[in-house]
């Protein structure tokens, strides 16, 4: 694993137990790094923090007052930040139409504006350089049906994420995304909790496996290192996915029939 001794390092998006934001959290701090862990319950906050030897911070991404101050915080509290990463998110399933107006709104919020809130106020808190990190999707390359109000706002957190890399390049800042695909994480334990859906996934990933929280938490570490010389970029970490597709609903439908009948067997 690389290594990030000496560097601090602060995750948006780790208040919720066992979610991807904690797993990057975890390796940064095994890869030495001091981590802050930032999110919106208190509570899960303290016990991360806790078990991984680092500090936390209350933060809700969407109000642009609280992202300034947690950047000032962690530089105050621990003299820099070398990492950033956002791993904020909401898995929004619904029909085009069907989407609410409220909706949207805490949509644009949360995916669009708040981005924009972290990388602005990182990139000041980043005057000898650093490393600005944001967790997109596969799904902005491989569309799937009833997300495009999810796949529309990540994607124009990528194309932010390409302006900082262009712009900021000279501070010594690189900025990439992490795009995962069909994960096992608290936002989606739903639906991997239905017979069958996961295995009309897996057929479409080359590497026969749905990528993990580790796959992507361990790419970050490397992303945040010195040792990669590489900005504005989009790593797929999900396996090959973006070679082939995402499944079509039928299929999905089909995959779960047949489990069901399977496990009525």
């Amino acid at each position: 694993m690389a290594n990030l001794a000496g560097k601090v390092a602060v995750v948006i998006g780790a208040a919720g137990a066992d979610n991807m934001g904690q797993h990057i959290a975890r390796a940064f701090a095994l890869a030495g790094a001091k981590t802050v862990v930032a999110g919106r319950n208190a509570d899960e906050l303290k016990r991360c923090a806790e078990t991984i030897g680092g500090d936390w911070l209350a933060c809700d991404i969407t109000k642009k007052t609280d992202v300034e101050a947690l950047a000032a915080e962690t530089v105050a509290r621990h003299g820099k930040v070398d990492i950033a990463v956002n791993a904020t998110g909401w898995g929004l399933l619904k029909n085009l139409h069907d989407v609410t107006e409220d909706e949207l709104e805490q949509m644009v919020a949360l995916q669009f504006k708040g981005v924009h809130y972290f990388l602005s106020a990182f990139v000041r808190a980043m005057p000898n350089g650093g490393s600005l990190i944001q967790i997109s999707s596969a799904t902005t390359q491989c569309i799937i049906d009833d997300h495009a109000a999810y796949i529309g706002t990540k994607a124009g957190s990528e194309a932010l994420i390409r302006c900082v890399a262009n712009q900021y390049g000279p501070q010594g800042i690189r900025a990439n995304i992490l795009s995962p695909g069909f994960t096992d994480s608290p936002m989606t334990s739903q639906a991997f909790a239905t017979p069958g859906l996961a295995d009309a996934f897996v057929k479409e990933y080359p590497l026969g496996r749905l990528n993990t929280s580790e796959d992507i938490a361990r790419t970050a570490v490397w992303v945040s290192s010195d040792e990669c010389f590489m900005t504005g970029q989009n790593f797929q970490v999900n396996g090959g996915l973006t070679l082939r597709r995402n499944p079509r609903p039928e299929e999905i439908s089909a995959s779960v029939v047949a489990a069901m009948g399977a496990q009525a067997q």
